[in-house]
């Protein structure tokens, strides 16, 4: 029995914040990307609004838990001070090369099926957008529409493909 709610699944870097070619490890070189409006215009639309995010960079000790929380933080903050309320953030915090293998590590769609069983979301009527092929595969993968971006492309430019 499908959900009964509905989502935009969301990856963070290069499409919250400004992609850094590796991993953002520290707080003051988060940059956050002006997406507000659209993703405002998705929450009143009745999406919840759900980030999805591989964090190998815990896995090989690049940072910790507690820089992570503020980097998410400073997220969650800057976006509430536009109006916008993420449900949620998921994240990996394994890395193949360190951990060994795990359900969900991106393109694998353990993040997605995790939120998706906890807030009862229709996958059929949700979207993952997101920056990698791995993404979208994770999003197909999970029963939900991916959209691929180019990093840091505005989410705007999309907006039209969530119905």
């Amino acid at each position: 029995m499908p959900g009964t709610n509905k989502a935009v699944f969301l990856d963070r870097d290069g499409v919250l914040n400004r992609e850094m070619g590796d991993y953002v490890c520290r707080v003051e070189d988060f940059h956050i990307l002006d997406n507000f409006e659209v993703l405002k215009d998705f929450q009143d639309r009745g999406y919840m609004l759900i980030v999805a995010t591989n964090q190998g960079g815990l896995a090989k000790g690049w940072y910790n838990e507690d820089q992570l929380a503020e980097m998410h933080a400073h997220l969650r903050q800057s976006y509430q001070e536009k109006g916008i309320e993420f449900t949620d953030i998921f994240y990996c915090p394994h890395h193949p090369d360190f951990t060994g293998d795990c359900d969900c590590r991106k393109p694998k769609p353990g993040m997605l099926l995790k939120a998706i069983d906890k807030y009862d979301i229709d996958p059929a009527i949700s979207y993952f957008i997101g920056d990698r092929e791995r993404d979208v595969e994770a999003g197909t993968k999970a029963g939900v529409k991916g959209i691929l971006i180019d990093s840091d492309q505005p989410i705007s430019s999309i907006a039209d493909q969530i119905l």
